[in-house]
């Protein structure tokens, strides 16, 4: 049996902070921006445009609390890229389009004249 005289060793409690009040140091671990920056860098393979505003938002969140962000940062470039993709597909697309019209026009030229 144990000791009732004995020290006990007291049980962890969460700090008490009164109503309303949040603490002010994140969780260990844990760092403003962190949770954003993943966020931004899974839509930058969906959503690039999104990805990459929530990966620059993140990016400057860190950033002024002193903290490297590398999903934000992997987030920005891969959102960069992808975006830049999408522009040479867009290009590519618009150019097949307008020579694919510009050669039924010139077919309809010669079958009705």
């Amino acid at each position: 049996m144990t000791d009732p005289n004995a020290p006990q060793q007291p049980a962890y409690q969460q700090p008490a902070y009164q109503q309303g009040q949040q603490p002010l140091q994140p969780a260990p671990g844990d760092y403003p921006g962190k949770t954003l920056g993943i966020v931004g860098l899974v839509f930058a393979f969906v959503f690039a445009l999104v990805g990459l505003i929530l990966s620059i938002v993140a990016l400057n969140q860190s950033k002024a609390a002193g903290y490297q962000n590398t999903p934000a940062k992997v987030g920005l470039i891969v959102s960069i890229i992808v975006l830049a993709i999408y522009v040479v597909w867009i290009i590519v697309a618009v150019v097949i389009g307008a020579t694919a019209l510009a050669t039924l026009g010139s077919l309809s030229t010669y079958t009705t004249g």
